[in-house]
Protein backbone atom coordinates (compact mmCIF):
# COMPACT_ATOMS: atom_id res chain seq x y z
CA UNK A 1 0.00 0.00 0.00
CA UNK A 2 2.94 2.05 -0.30
CA UNK A 3 2.34 5.60 -2.16
CA UNK A 4 -1.70 5.77 -1.56
CA UNK A 5 -3.26 8.62 -0.05
CA UNK A 6 -5.96 7.79 1.78
CA UNK A 7 -8.82 10.44 3.82
CA UNK A 8 -10.85 8.73 6.55
CA UNK A 9 -13.78 10.46 7.70
CA UNK A 10 -14.71 9.48 11.37
CA UNK A 11 -15.30 11.45 14.45
CA UNK A 12 -14.57 9.10 17.20
CA UNK A 13 -11.33 9.82 17.78
CA UNK A 14 -9.58 6.62 19.20
CA UNK A 15 -10.63 4.76 16.35
CA UNK A 16 -9.63 7.10 13.48
CA UNK A 17 -6.01 7.10 15.17
CA UNK A 18 -6.05 3.27 15.34
CA UNK A 19 -6.67 3.20 11.96
CA UNK A 20 -4.48 5.97 10.96
CA UNK A 21 -1.54 3.99 13.01
CA UNK A 22 -2.31 0.78 10.70
CA UNK A 23 -2.50 2.15 7.47
CA UNK A 24 0.63 4.58 8.27
CA UNK A 25 2.44 1.58 8.83
CA UNK A 26 1.48 -0.19 5.76
CA UNK A 27 2.79 3.08 4.23
CA UNK A 28 -0.35 5.18 3.18
CA UNK A 29 -0.67 9.03 3.70
CA UNK A 30 -3.93 9.38 6.21
CA UNK A 31 -5.51 12.12 6.49
CA UNK A 32 -8.30 12.09 9.31
CA UNK A 33 -11.15 14.30 9.03
CA UNK A 34 -13.78 14.35 12.02
CA UNK A 35 -16.20 16.45 10.19
CA UNK A 36 -18.59 15.86 6.93
CA UNK A 37 -18.36 19.16 6.06
CA UNK A 38 -14.74 19.63 6.25
CA UNK A 39 -13.98 16.55 4.17
CA UNK A 40 -16.42 17.92 1.90
CA UNK A 41 -14.14 20.80 1.03
CA UNK A 42 -10.99 18.32 0.29
CA UNK A 43 -13.29 16.68 -2.72
CA UNK A 44 -11.41 18.89 -4.95
CA UNK A 45 -8.00 17.06 -4.19
CA UNK A 46 -8.99 13.83 -3.83
CA UNK A 47 -7.04 10.91 -2.78
CA UNK A 48 -6.79 7.19 -3.57
CA UNK A 49 -9.25 6.07 -1.43
CA UNK A 50 -12.28 7.08 0.94
CA UNK A 51 -13.22 5.47 3.83
CA UNK A 52 -16.47 7.32 5.36
CA UNK A 53 -18.55 7.21 8.48
CA UNK A 54 -21.70 7.09 8.10
CA UNK A 55 -23.03 9.47 11.15
CA UNK A 56 -20.63 12.07 10.90
CA UNK A 57 -21.40 16.04 12.10
CA UNK A 58 -21.75 18.33 9.53
CA UNK A 59 -22.52 16.16 6.73
CA UNK A 60 -23.94 12.71 7.04
CA UNK A 61 -21.75 9.57 4.79
CA UNK A 62 -24.68 9.40 2.27
CA UNK A 63 -24.15 13.16 1.47
CA UNK A 64 -21.02 12.89 1.24
CA UNK A 65 -20.22 10.32 -0.33
CA UNK A 66 -22.67 11.32 -3.54
CA UNK A 67 -20.57 14.48 -3.59
CA UNK A 68 -17.52 12.43 -4.08
CA UNK A 69 -18.98 9.90 -6.37
CA UNK A 70 -19.85 13.23 -8.30
CA UNK A 71 -17.39 14.60 -8.41
CA UNK A 72 -14.96 11.92 -9.36
CA UNK A 73 -14.91 7.77 -9.23
CA UNK A 74 -12.67 7.54 -6.37
CA UNK A 75 -13.56 4.49 -4.25
CA UNK A 76 -15.20 4.50 -0.75
CA UNK A 77 -15.68 2.38 1.87
CA UNK A 78 -18.34 2.70 4.48
CA UNK A 79 -18.20 2.13 7.87
CA UNK A 80 -20.96 2.09 10.68
CA UNK A 81 -22.93 0.92 13.56
CA UNK A 82 -26.35 1.12 12.41
CA UNK A 83 -28.26 -1.13 10.64
CA UNK A 84 -25.61 -2.93 8.33
CA UNK A 85 -27.90 -4.67 5.73
CA UNK A 86 -29.82 -1.21 5.23
CA UNK A 87 -27.01 0.61 5.28
CA UNK A 88 -24.98 -1.62 2.64
CA UNK A 89 -27.59 -1.45 0.48
CA UNK A 90 -27.92 2.15 0.50
CA UNK A 91 -24.29 2.65 0.67
CA UNK A 92 -23.62 0.43 -2.76
CA UNK A 93 -27.09 2.08 -4.17
CA UNK A 94 -24.98 5.53 -3.84
CA UNK A 95 -22.14 3.86 -5.07
CA UNK A 96 -19.49 3.29 -2.55
CA UNK A 97 -17.55 0.39 -3.70
CA UNK A 98 -17.46 -1.59 -0.18
CA UNK A 99 -19.17 -1.92 3.38
CA UNK A 100 -18.00 -2.82 7.05
CA UNK A 101 -20.20 -2.89 10.11
CA UNK A 102 -18.76 -1.61 13.62
CA UNK A 103 -17.54 -3.15 15.70
CA UNK A 104 -14.90 -4.07 13.44
CA UNK A 105 -10.65 -5.42 13.43
CA UNK A 106 -8.40 -2.85 12.21
CA UNK A 107 -6.65 -5.41 9.99
CA UNK A 108 -9.69 -6.42 8.48
CA UNK A 109 -10.50 -2.69 7.22
CA UNK A 110 -6.86 -3.27 6.15
CA UNK A 111 -7.23 -6.01 4.30
CA UNK A 112 -9.99 -4.47 2.50
CA UNK A 113 -8.55 -1.27 1.55
CA UNK A 114 -5.62 -3.45 0.18
CA UNK A 115 -7.76 -5.46 -2.04
CA UNK A 116 -9.75 -2.54 -3.25
CA UNK A 117 -6.52 -0.35 -3.91
CA UNK A 118 -5.25 -3.13 -5.92
CA UNK A 119 -8.06 -3.89 -7.87
CA UNK A 120 -9.02 -0.52 -8.84
CA UNK A 121 -5.34 0.83 -9.24
CA UNK A 122 -3.34 -2.52 -10.41
CA UNK A 123 -3.43 -0.92 -14.05
CA UNK A 124 -0.52 2.09 -12.58
CA UNK A 125 1.77 -0.67 -12.49
CA UNK A 126 1.99 -0.09 -16.08
CA UNK A 127 3.26 3.14 -16.07
CA UNK A 128 6.34 2.18 -13.40
CA UNK A 129 9.88 1.79 -15.61
CA UNK A 130 11.52 -0.71 -16.62
CA UNK A 131 12.79 -2.81 -14.12
CA UNK A 132 16.61 -4.75 -14.45
CA UNK A 133 17.10 -7.39 -11.86
CA UNK A 134 20.00 -10.01 -12.34
CA UNK A 135 20.30 -9.56 -16.28
CA UNK A 136 16.90 -9.59 -17.22
CA UNK A 137 14.53 -6.09 -18.15
CA UNK A 138 11.10 -6.18 -17.04
CA UNK A 139 8.80 -3.68 -19.21
CA UNK A 140 5.71 -3.04 -17.82
CA UNK A 141 4.52 -1.09 -20.36
CA UNK A 142 5.49 -2.79 -23.46
CA UNK A 143 4.71 -6.14 -21.39
CA UNK A 144 8.11 -7.38 -22.42
CA UNK A 145 11.16 -9.58 -20.87
CA UNK A 146 14.38 -9.44 -22.31
CA UNK A 147 17.73 -11.28 -20.69
CA UNK A 148 21.00 -9.69 -21.64
CA UNK A 149 18.75 -7.90 -25.13
CA UNK A 150 17.74 -11.41 -25.83
CA UNK A 151 13.93 -11.61 -25.82
CA UNK A 152 11.88 -13.94 -23.27
CA UNK A 153 8.58 -15.64 -24.22
CA UNK A 154 6.00 -15.44 -21.52
CA UNK A 155 2.04 -16.66 -21.64
CA UNK A 156 -0.16 -13.82 -20.35
CA UNK A 157 -0.52 -15.02 -17.19
CA UNK A 158 3.54 -15.71 -16.62
CA UNK A 159 3.95 -12.11 -17.67
CA UNK A 160 0.97 -10.33 -15.36
CA UNK A 161 2.63 -12.27 -12.74
CA UNK A 162 6.48 -11.12 -13.11
CA UNK A 163 5.32 -7.76 -13.45
CA UNK A 164 3.45 -8.06 -10.03
CA UNK A 165 5.87 -9.60 -8.38
CA UNK A 166 9.02 -7.32 -9.65
CA UNK A 167 7.14 -3.99 -9.16
CA UNK A 168 7.02 -5.07 -5.55
CA UNK A 169 10.30 -6.34 -4.85
CA UNK A 170 10.71 -7.53 -1.33
CA UNK A 171 7.14 -7.36 -0.31
CA UNK A 172 5.24 -10.49 0.64
CA UNK A 173 2.16 -10.94 -1.72
CA UNK A 174 -0.70 -13.53 -0.68
CA UNK A 175 -1.88 -16.02 -3.08
CA UNK A 176 -5.25 -13.98 -2.72
CA UNK A 177 -3.12 -10.97 -3.92
CA UNK A 178 -2.11 -12.35 -6.74
CA UNK A 179 -4.86 -14.37 -8.11
CA UNK A 180 -6.96 -11.09 -7.88
CA UNK A 181 -4.33 -9.26 -10.27
CA UNK A 182 -3.25 -12.06 -12.41
CA UNK A 183 -7.09 -13.81 -13.02
CA UNK A 184 -9.31 -11.09 -11.13
CA UNK A 185 -11.86 -10.78 -8.53
CA UNK A 186 -14.20 -13.28 -10.51
CA UNK A 187 -11.84 -16.02 -10.28
CA UNK A 188 -13.15 -19.38 -8.48
CA UNK A 189 -10.25 -22.31 -9.40
CA UNK A 190 -7.96 -23.15 -6.83
CA UNK A 191 -4.81 -21.34 -5.74
CA UNK A 192 -2.57 -24.16 -7.37
CA UNK A 193 -3.07 -22.05 -10.42
CA UNK A 194 -0.90 -19.77 -8.79
CA UNK A 195 2.11 -22.81 -7.61
CA UNK A 196 1.60 -23.55 -11.37
CA UNK A 197 2.63 -20.13 -13.07
CA UNK A 198 5.17 -19.18 -10.61
CA UNK A 199 7.01 -22.82 -11.22
CA UNK A 200 6.73 -21.80 -14.39
CA UNK A 201 8.30 -18.36 -14.35
CA UNK A 202 10.74 -19.87 -11.97
CA UNK A 203 11.55 -22.20 -15.07
CA UNK A 204 12.10 -19.47 -17.69
CA UNK A 205 13.60 -16.90 -15.31
CA UNK A 206 15.78 -18.51 -12.87
CA UNK A 207 18.01 -15.70 -11.88
CA UNK A 208 14.87 -13.85 -10.44
CA UNK A 209 14.59 -15.22 -6.73
CA UNK A 210 10.90 -15.83 -5.96
CA UNK A 211 10.54 -16.95 -2.74
CA UNK A 212 7.74 -19.30 -1.39
CA UNK A 213 6.08 -17.77 2.09
CA UNK A 214 4.42 -21.49 3.08
CA UNK A 215 0.86 -20.56 3.94
CA UNK A 216 0.71 -17.02 2.31
CA UNK A 217 2.29 -16.73 -1.08
CA UNK A 218 5.75 -15.43 -2.66
CA UNK A 219 7.81 -12.15 -3.11
CA UNK A 220 10.40 -11.54 -5.50
CA UNK A 221 13.83 -10.66 -3.45
CA UNK A 222 16.30 -8.38 -4.50
CA UNK A 223 19.15 -10.41 -4.57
Amino acid sequence: MNGFTIYLVEDEENLAEVIKAYMEKEGCSVKVFKDGREAHQAIEHPPHLWILDIMLPGMDGYQLLKAIKGHEDTPVIFISARDKDLDRVLGLELGSDDYLAKPFMPEELMIRAKKLLERVYKNDLSTKEVVELNGYSIDPTSRTVQDEGKPIELTTKEMDLIILLTSNIGKALSREEIIEYVWGSDYFGSERAVDDVVRRVRKKLPRIQVETLYGFGYRVLLT
